[in-house]
């Protein structure tokens, strides 16, 4: 300590007589920044502080030299220079500050955690690292081991409940404690965890609760909850209901996140019948601690009261559903049955019924208001509907808006209506060759009426057909009946087919009869009864000629029908497209698309008939182009003379068209055109000409024909034209 040096040894050899011919010299760990030698004395000094935690020792060589030649006097010696350690570092936590845990309740003396300090002295040396523990804030709850830092309970039994955290403070000290000592500290958390040596215990004795009448099966009806001050698994509660009055009607379950009870609607509520229920809830921990046995049971009781609340409701009838049978010919307005309800609610209201329009569309039925009796508003029809299914509705007249309904079914019975007949038309068949007493063809009969059980059809010929009978009718009494052959043989060639009557009768009542006829076709039969044709006119065909030859006769007669057909029909198409209705010029109707236009009514966009005259031009009024939807004025048309030049009409006209935006073309395109320098007539164009138009004649516009005889007309008579014969 200070800034002077402090003198740590000596070097010195025997050479050395004191005359100052030696010279002393060191080197290593330190030399000249840490430790510097006197080079005449051999005095070693430390020129500043040394820390033996930094470093404890140094390694050093001295050397002892000639002053006068530099040569070494004795070999190099080497040298440890250790540095004493002192006490001048404090016990430290590294480790801290600590946190930790002991059960409640737990035993004095329980092992809690175990604090380490370190000194950074020398520990061989004196007492510099020799540490002491002691608690300076926790007592007396927590004590320390001096020596080993285990920190334990001071106290039994303590209580999270009461307190639960806790901060101790810890002390090391150095010198083994004594005075002078260096110390550090740490502070230790200590927390009281949990365990079950609380009971759930009820805020109060008796629970009121109260519950709607309406209320659904299932349905939470309230709450009740019991006070554990334990936490986490140990503060989990189960609810049970005490067996007794009125706990068949309820369950309770427990809310895993609040731990409250939960109770639940078990059966339907009826105020009418019960307006109150009481009952026992038990309250008890799931996870039990054996330990605390002793401090009495984990559980506690509550009763629980639960008033039903009345609702009014709607009627109730006296069944789930109705089933009633009515005749299908029943007179309208009979009484077929009757439905009941009632108003259970203590103020008992009269009720009201009507059917549901929805159910009985076509009103078949009628339902009294206040009776509740169903008669029939129309005749009924079996066949056409069997089964009626329809809604009738009960409502309060207190409170119309309350309304219950319930299904009828309404089965309509059937009434013997309608007689049997055949199932199927049948198709019977006897040989020439048959025998008398052969079946030819079984038969039976169907009733569109439901048939009663054990309902017969009974099968016989009619009285006409029996007197002289070709075929007999067997009834086998199962509902089937047999026709069979009455003579020996038949002849196709003089009758054909025979058209037996047989009269069907079910045995309903009434009985209902029909008379049903069966055709028996004759038929050409071999030996063994197969027949081979039925067919009268098979008998005059020629002797070997097959059916099958004939049918492709007639396929090749049919075809050529059709092939002279559709020649006619082809011959007839192209006579009438060549001929040629109009003689007009076809370049008339010669039309030029350039888009899309406005379909058929673009044919008569254009008539070049209007360039031949000018007056016919006039009398048209419109053109059949589609025009615009926007609204536009008539132009003015200035009248034409006829001996107007088609140059300058047209001319006229494009001018016209084109300062008038709503004028055509609108979709289609009209090429005007005029003969030029191909034409006979050769150019009409005046800046061809070769002459003026004072000293041109137009004789010969004459001599080209019809074409150009208005032409002539127009320049003749101008020519021909003189002011000064006029009068």
């Amino acid at each position: 300590m200070g800034s002077d040096p402090q003198y740590v040894g000596k070097l010195h050899t025997d050479l050395d007589k004191g005359e100052g011919s030696v010279k002393y010299t060191l080197s290593g760990d330190g030399a000249g920044t840490v430790f510097t030698v006197d080079e005449t004395t051999g005095d070693i000094h430390a020129i500043r502080s040394l820390d033996r935690e930094e470093k404890p020792f140094y390694t050093l060589r001295a050397q002892a030299v000639d002053t006068e030649t530099g040569r070494p006097l004795e070999p190099e010696s080497k040298f440890i220079i250790k540095v004493q350690d002192i006490n001048d570092n404090e016990p430290k936590f590294l480790d801290g500050p600590y946190v930790a845990t002991v059960p409640e309740m737990s035993p004095l003396g329980t092992f809690v955690l175990q604090v380490e300090a370190s000194d950074a002295d020398d520990p061989t040396y004196g007492n510099s690292a020799r540490v002491v523990y002691s608690i300076l804030q926790g007592q007396p709850y927590f004590s320390i081991d001096a020596k080993t830092g285990i920190i334990r309970t001071a106290l039994s039994n303590m209580d999270r409940e009461v307190r639960e955290q806790y901060q101790v403070l810890i002390q090391a000290k150095d010198m083994g404690g004594q005075l002078g000592g260096l110390a550090g500290t740490t502070t230790v958390n200590i927390t009281l965890t949990d365990v079950n040596d609380n009971p759930p215990r009820f805020p109060k004795s008796i629970f009121h609760l109260k519950v709607p009448e309406s209320s659904q099966v299932g349905s939470a009806v309230g709450r009740i909850r019991a006070v554990d001050n334990d936490k986490g698994k140990n503060a989990e509660i189960e609810y049970v209901i005490v067996p007794g009055d009125g706990g068949n009607m309820f369950d309770i379950t427990t809310d895993k996140i609040t731990q409250e009870g939960i109770m639940l609607l078990r059966k339907p509520l009826d105020f009418e019948s019960k307006k109150a229920y009481t009952f026992k809830v038990e309250a008890s921990n799931a996870q039990l601690d054996h330990r605390f046995h002793a401090m009495g049971p984990f559980k506690d009781t509550a009763t629980v009261k639960i008033n039903v609340l009345d609702v009014d409701e709607p009627p109730v009838f006296s069944r789930p559903s109705y089933t009633m049978e009515v005749y299908e010919d029943t007179p309208v307005g009979t009484v077929i049955g009757a439905v009941t309800a009632q108003d259970l609610d203590a103020g008992s209201s009269p009720i009201r019924y009507c059917i549901d329009w929805k159910s009985d569309l076509d009103s078949y039925f009628t339902i009294d208001a206040i009776e509740g009796t169903i008669a029939t508003n129309a005749l009924l029809d079996r066949e056409n509907i069997a089964l009626h299914n329809i809604s009738v509705i009960a409502t309060k007249v207190n409170s119309p808006t309350l309304t219950s309904q319930v299904g009828v079914t309404i089965n309509v019975l059937d009434v013997n209506e309608f007689p049997p007949e055949f199932p199927m038309p049948y198709e019977a068949y006897v040989c020439e060759n048959a025998k008398p007493g052969r079946l030819i063809q079984m038969i039976t009969a169907e009733d569109r009426d439901i048939p009663p059980a054990g309902q017969k059809f009974y099968f016989r010929l009619m009285a006409e057909a029996s007197t002289k009978p070709n075929f007999t009718v067997h009834d086998y009494g199962n509902n089937t009946a047999g026709i069979v052959t009455k003579r020996n043989g038949y002849n196709r060639r003089q009758q054909e087919f025979y058209l037996l009557p047989i009269v069907i009768e079910d045995s309903g009542y009434p009985v209902q009869s029909s008379t049903n006829t069966l055709t028996i076709r004759v038929c050409g039969c071999d030996t063994d009864g197969t027949i081979m044709t039925c067919n009268v006119e098979a008998i005059f065909l020629p002797v070997g000629l097959s059916t099958g030859a004939l049918i492709a006769i007639l396929l090749c007669i049919i075809i050529l029908l059709v092939i002279v057909v559709l020649y006619v029909a082809l011959r007839k198409q192209k006579k009438k497209d060549t001929l040629m209705t109009s003689k007009e010029d076809i370049r008339d109707n010669v039309i030029h698309y350039d888009d899309e236009g406005g379909g058929e009514e673009d044919t008569q966009a254009f008539d070049i008939g209007a360039l031949r005259n000018p007056k016919a031009a006039e009398d048209n009024k419109l053109r059949r182009d589609i025009k615009p939807d926007a609204f536009c004025l008539p132009r003015q048309k200035p009248p034409m003379e006829d001996n107007t030049n088609i140059r300058d009409f047209i001319n006229h006209r494009l001018q016209e068209n084109d300062a008038d935006p709503s004028a055509p073309p609108y979709d289609s395109l009209a090429t005007y055109a005029y003969e030029g320098n191909g034409s006979v007539a050769e150019s009409l164009s005046s800046i061809e000409s070769v002459t003026t138009e004072t000293d041109q004649e137009y004789d010969y516009l004459s001599d080209w024909g019809p074409r150009f005889k208005t032409l002539a007309e127009m320049f003749g008579e101008k020519e021909s034209y003189n002011p000064d014969t006029v009068t």
